[in-house]
């Protein structure tokens, strides 16, 4: 069996507290249900959040500093078939060891489709 798959998303809007970040649900990122797998949508919150981790830095193989997710919870509340999901990654806890961050998903209603609280370490 052959499984394949692309999910892209852009990010929309980046301040030091705050990112923004739209996915289009298209064929690639489908369950056989017909929505969104559950682990695209972890994708997308989770990289929303490393954006928001990594501030003015830009990520490259091997960097010094990245961070690491170390602890992801979901609750997945929603989804969908069509349109577009959103993103937004704002910090619970901002630290030089450990930062906590919590990513909502909505979708093009609003509705909440998951609630993502992640924890980033900075790779040595």
């Amino acid at each position: 069996m052959k499984i394949n798959g692309q999910i892209e998303f852009t990010i929309t809007g980046k301040t030091p507290d705050h990112v923004t970040a739209e996915m289009p649900i298209q064929a690639g990122i489908l369950n056989p249900f017909g929505t969104v797998h559950a682990g695209a949508t972890l994708w997308f919150a989770d990289v929303t959040a490393t954006v928001l981790v990594l501030e003015s830095f830009d990520a490259t193989e091997g960097m010094k500093g990245f961070p690491l997710a170390i602890n992801l919870n979901a609750h997945l509340t929603g989804n969908s078939k069509k349109g577009i999901f959103h993103a937004q990654a704002k910090y619970v806890k901002r630290g030089k060891s450990v930062s906590i961050v919590r990513t909502t998903v909505t979708d093009n209603n609003g509705r909440l489709v998951a609630e993502v609280t992640t924890s980033h370490v900075p790779s040595a």
